[in-house]
C-alpha cells in the first residue's frame, strides 16, 4: 500500500461511520468492484450529464469553492494548494 493511501485511510477512520461507508464505497467502486444494488436515478444522470458539460466548457469550481465543499465533509485537508504533492491541476 502506498504511503498516501494510508494517510488517507488514517484520515477516513477519523470520520464519523456514515463519512466512512461512502468512502468504502468509492474505494470500492475505484477498485471496480461495485455493489449490483447501487443504480443512478434519471435525475442523477442528468446531473452527470450537467457536470460533464461544464467539464467540456471548462467550469471548474474555484480553489475556495472546493476547500467549502469539502469543509462540509469533514474533509479540509482535501485541498492543495498549487505546486504540492497531491495536487492536480485540470488539463
Amino acid at each position: 500500500m502506498s504511503k498516501l493511501l494510508e494517510q488517507g485511510i488514517d484520515a477516513i477512520r477519523q470520520l464519523p461511520d456514515e463519512n466512512q461507508d461512502f468512502a468504502g464505497e468509492m474505494l470500492l467502486a475505484i477498485a471496480g468492484r461495485r455493489r449490483a444494488d447501487l443504480r443512478l436515478t434519471g435525475e442523477q444522470i442528468d446531473n452527470v450529464k450537467i457536470g460533464l458539460a461544464e467539464a467540456d466548457r471548462q467550469e471548474f469550481a474555484s480553489d475556495d469553492e472546493m476547500r467549502e465543499t469539502w469543509k462540509k465533509f469533514g474533509l479540509e485537508a482535501a485541498v492543495h494548494p498549487a505546486g504540492t504533492p497531491g495536487y492536480s491541476q485540470h488539463r
